[in-house]
C-alpha cells in the first residue's frame, strides 16, 4: 500500500501560480512513477504529468508543456508540482498518484490515489 497526502490548492487568478506537494509513504517502490492528474466538471480524469522515482525523466501532456514543472524530493518522499502561467482551463481538482505507464499503449495509469485538491483559477 502507498499512502498519499496532497497539499497546495486554492484559487488564483489567471496567470498566477500555484504549487501542489503530494508526500508519499508506504510501499513507494512499487510503483516506478509519480504522476498529476485532474479531473475539471464534467470532463473525464487526465494525465498532466509524471516523474520517475529515480533518474530525470519527467513527462507533461501537451496542454501544460512550458507552464507546469513536476519535480521530487526523494530525501522526504514528496512530489511537486509547479504551476505556472495558469488558466482558467487549469481548473479541475488535482489528484497525486503512484503510477504506472502501460508499455504498449503509454498510457499513465493510477495505482494509489490521494483525494485531491482544488485547482480554481479565476479569469
Amino acid at each position: 500500500q502507498v499512502q498519499l497526502a496532497e497539499s497546495g490548492g486554492g484559487l488564483v487568478q489567471a496567470g498566477g501560480s500555484l504549487r501542489l506537494s503530494c508526500a508519499a509513504s508506504g510501499r513507494t517502490f512499487s510503483s516506478t512513477y509519480m504522476a498529476w492528474f485532474r479531473q475539471a466538471p464534467r470532463k473525464e480524469r487526465e494525465f498532466v504529468a509524471a516523474i520517475r522515482w529515480s533518474g530525470d525523466n519527467t513527462y507533461y501532456a501537451d496542454s501544460v508543456k512550458g507552464r507546469f514543472t513536476i519535480s521530487r524530493d526523494n530525501a522526504k518522499n514528496t512530489v511537486y508540482l509547479q504551476m505556472n502561467n495558469l488558466k482558467p482551463e487549469d481548473t479541475a481538482v488535482y489528484y497525486c498518484a503512484a503510477a504506472t505507464r502501460t508499455p504498449t499503449t503509454g498510457v499513465w495509469v493510477g495505482d494509489y490515489w490521494d483525494q485531491g485538491t482544488q485547482v480554481t483559477v479565476s479569469s
